[in-house]
This record gives structure tokens, sequence and C-alpha cells, in this order.
């Protein structure tokens, strides 16, 4: 390759669940080159396509494996947060669950950054995206969309234990919906996931991989970029420097498009000079933009988790035998298609909410510690998701330029006594007879059940991550978004922004979906500046 630039018309930086759909979108046009350029490798682990095996990419060359600044509000601990680095991002080591959220949490975006991003208008996107599998009522018509890239289905062998939490849902009086896709999900359901046959079908399946036969894509593997590179006049951004022999700068002729997630994409930007002043100057970064917000309204999804041992050995615990590998491969079916977390409720910790403010999620083992340790008991899970925090975070440059990662978990004690109402419910499913009969003793962190107090320290002393970052880029009316309603970084042309980091608030579900549905309308958007 020479070390001369190479130009594009775009340039995307970062493969993940929404750099996959802007390169196959923007690439359908043959008149415009599109370069992909993506830090990982490729998706080719065996892991990558066994659902109950996403675990085993954690802490690998396909996870970035970050760690949080110490959280006060949780004990001076520091959080281990997995994200994707490799061809679909975290789409090929998520738990693969296809939850766009409520209608709400788009009305929310309307109110903040315009109507267009509001549910009726948004929901659209989401249906672009999806082809929905399952059979359905035949009595009415789903509200997934159908002709989609993504494969969305039911699980193909979910575990018995699954039904019974479904049945405790229904006891406590919680609607079974016959799917997640409506505009409210109060409720429970099976989890509906994004599996072709069995196997995970990430965003890198469903759209990079259909256009990598075209001339006009190029996919640059293996390639960290670490600065935007700025026109002669030091105003405009028209290309990238990366760390890779013979293709350190690209140059864009029409836009550069950061989708590297919630934390590399303000990263990106904080590194090449575009945020606060003050924290720019003190990091000794020569300031090209003053945009103070960007890295600020840091915003996750914290969950805490609760886990009884089975009475017989029944949980997916020992499942990864030479007799299911087969199962799996020659058929695609049995327990090794299990994407772990088989099915929620979405809950209200009052009832005089509108929306849900809490998940509880089953999963038929005990998933302690992100999976990284192989269960050798026999036990169920509910965690429980804290859906909309009050608290937020900043992520900021480090003395050495690496990021700082500072979610300020519960540091709004708004957020803790959420939390604290959600175990409740859980233990009371756990507590029903349909999993009573399944279930003994606590095991793992979880002592049993405590008062008020006493559950509190221990949320705060064993709650993690539910690996759903947005916001550090968030988009808005405002002139202090980083971001304007088209996705363009304010005070600088030729730069978007397409990702998690957007999202002025948290969704009540899971990121994937949203991310997904936010690159579609980006397409439409970046076509429609280029026209």
């Amino acid at each position: 390759m020479s070390t001369k630039a190479r130009a594009y018309d775009y340039i995307i930086v970062g493969a993940g669940s929404a750099g996959c759909v802007l390169a196959a979108r923007l690439s359908e046009d043959p008149r415009v080159r599109v370069a992909l350029v993506e830090s990982g490798g490729r998706d080719r682990r065996s892991e990558v396509r066994i659902p109950a095996a996403f675990t085993a990419l954690f802490k690998t060359p396909y996870d970035w494996d970050l760690r949080t600044a110490k959280q006060e509000a949780l004990g001076g601990r520091e959080l281990y947060w997995p994200r994707g680095h490799v061809l679909g991002g975290s789409s090929s080591l998520n738990a693969m669950m296809w939850i766009p959220g409520h209608r709400a949490d788009y009305d929310a975006w309307g109110e903040l950054a315009g109507e267009e991003w509001a549910y009726d208008a948004f929901v659209r996107y989401v249906r672009r995206a999806e082809r929905w599998a399952g059979a359905g009522d035949p009595a009415r018509t789903t509200a997934y969309g159908t002709d989609g890239p993504l494969h969305i289905a039911p699980l193909r062998d979910p575990h018995p234990a699954t039904a019974a939490f479904l049945e405790a849902c229904r006891g406590a009086g919680l609607p079974e919906l016959p799917e997640l896709s409506g505009p409210d999900h109060s409720g429970c359901a099976p989890t509906p996931v994004n599996q072709r046959r069995g196997r995970r079908w990430s965003a890198a399946d469903g759209y990079l991989r259909p256009a990598l036969k075209r001339p006009n894509l190029h996919v640059y593997t293996d390639t960290r970029v670490s600065r935007l590179h700025f026109d002669d006049t030091g105003t405009r951004v028209n290309g990238i420097v990366a760390e890779r022999p013979g293709a350190n700068t690209l140059l864009a002729r029409r836009e550069v498009v950061l989708s590297a997630g919630a934390v590399g994409s303000p990263h990106l930007l904080l590194r090449s000079g575009i945020g606060d002043p003050d924290a720019l100057r003190a990091a000794g970064v020569r300031i090209r933009v003053a945009s103070p917000e960007v890295g600020r309204h840091l915003q996750d999804h914290l969950a805490t988790a609760i886990t009884l041992r089975t009475t017989e050995p029944i949980s997916l615990t020992g499942a990864k035998t030479l007799p299911n590998l087969l199962r799996y491969l020659l058929a695609g079916r049995g327990p090794l298609t299990s994407n772990i977390a088989e099915a929620m409720a979405f809950t209200r910790s009052t009832p005089e909410l509108a929306a849900p403010d809490l998940e509880l999620i089953f999963a038929p083992v005990p998933f302690v510690d992100h999976g990284l340790a192989p269960p050798t008991e026999h036990g169920l899970t509910i965690g429980v998701v804290l859906l909309q925090p009050e608290s937020a975070g900043t992520l900021s440059l480090g003395a050495d330029g690496a990021a700082v990662i500072d979610p300020g978990y519960l540091t709004s004690d708004g957020d803790l006594r959420t939390l604290v109402a959600g175990v409740r419910q859980a233990e009371a499913l756990f507590a029903a007879p349909p999993l009573a009969r399944l279930t003994a003793d606590p095991m793992g962190e979880y002592p049993g059940v405590l008062d008020d107090a006493a559950l509190g320290e221990l949320i705060r002393a064993t709650s993690q991550t539910l690996y759903h970052p947005v916001g550090t880029c968030r988009m808005g009316l405002d002139p202090y978004s980083v971001t304007d309603p088209r996705l363009r970084v304010r005070g600088v042309p030729g730069l978007r922004v397409v990702d998690a980091s957007v999202m002025p608030r948290i969704t009540r579900g899971h990121t994937h979906a949203p991310t997904v549905a936010l690159a579609e309308k980006a397409a439409e958007l970046i076509q429609e500046d280029a026209a």
C-alpha cells in the first residue's frame, strides 16, 4: 500500500453497530467511495457465532477491556467494561437482545433534539432494520419489520425454567406480551434475539458482509485512529490519522463520521482538540474547537443480581459438552443457542410512574462476575437493571491521553432506592410457587433477604454495568449540545458523530437496537446533506 494519503468521500471510524449500518447504506451509491476503519480485527472466532459462548470473548483481543475510574458510591470499586473490538463491535459479543425501548424514550429525544427524533417519526428506522423470523399470531400483524438486514427471532430452545419465570411474572400481575416491539413494553416476555438459525447475527453479518463485495467500500481492520486531520485552514476536518504503516492518513472529500461508541468517539474528539478548553489545556492538547459538553452526560444501565441454587441440577451450568456442541453445529439447536438472558420483565418501582424504570432479566444459570468464570453449581439468576438513572458521569482525558471513564454510578440517592425496589420485586418472583419449587438457598454474593439499609450496601458493593453507555456527544437543539439534530459536530465542518454517544437520554431497553436505528436515519441525513 502506498504511503500517499488515500482519499474517500466518507470515512467512518468504528465498525460497530452504527458503523456497519453506515458503511452499507452509504456504499449503496456506486458514485461515492467509503472507507470503514476499525481498530479491531475480523470476527473469525467461533465464540462469536455460538450464542451461549459470548462471555468467552471478554478480556480477549475482541474486547477493549476497559475499566472505570473508582466509583465512590460503589465502595471505591473500578468496574470492568467490556466493549467490542472487532468487526460488528459490541454486536459481536453482546447477549443479542433486541429491545428498542419505550415510546417515552424517543418522545424525550424529540423534546431535546426535535420532533424527527420522537417515537412516531423515528420508529420506522427501527422497522427498517428488522427481519422478524418468529411465527407470531396469524390473527394479527406483527409490529416487527420483516424485510430488514438484521434477523430477529425467538430463542430456538429456551430453558424450561424460563417458562417458570414468566409464570411467576404473570402471577405477580405482569402481562405477558406477545412481543416486545410495540410502543409500551410494560410486562414480561421471552427475549427476542439477533440470531439466524440459532447463530448470532451481528451488525457485521446483516449490514457489512453483504456490502463487502462492492468496489467502492474499503474496510481497514487493525487500524487505530489516533486523531482527526484538519485542512489547511485548521477549521474543517478532512480526514483521519491512523496508527497503521502505509495508511497513516486517510482523507475525506465530504465527511468524517465517528462511530466509535460512547467511549471512543468523545475520546477521539478530545484527543483532536475538540472539547472543554480548560481541560484540553490541562491535558496538553492543542485547542481546535471549544465544545465543553464533549464527554459529559455519560449514562449507563447499572445492574445488580440475586442468584439462588436449584434443588436439582437443571440449570445451564455444565451445558458446554461435546454432545451439546455437536447438536449446535449440526442443527443450530440445544442449550448453546441460549443467549443466557432468556426472558425479562419491565416494571415500575412505584405504580404512579408513566413508564417502566426497572428491568428484571432472567438467566437459567448463575451469572456472576460477567460470566468470566464458568459456574460450578446449578442456580438461577434474576438481574435487576436501573433503566432511567438520575446519575450521570463524564469521560475525560487522563495525563497520558487515555480515556478516564467516570460513570458517576449512584451519585443520586434516588437511583439506589429504585434498585432496592427492583430487588424486592425479584425476591418476590423467586418466592412465588413457579420458581420457589425449583430453588433453594442463596448463592454467590447474594446472602438472602436483607433490610433496606443492608440491601443498599450490598448493591453498592456488588452492582455492575449492563454494558450500555450513552450520551457523551449528545445531540440537541440547544447550542451547548455536542451534535446538532442532524448529528453534525457543532463548530466543526466535515465532522459527524453517529453512535450511542449522541443519545440525549438513555433508553428503557438495550442500546443495540436504537443505535442501529439512529444510524439508519443518519445515513439518510448524510445523503440529504450531500445532495
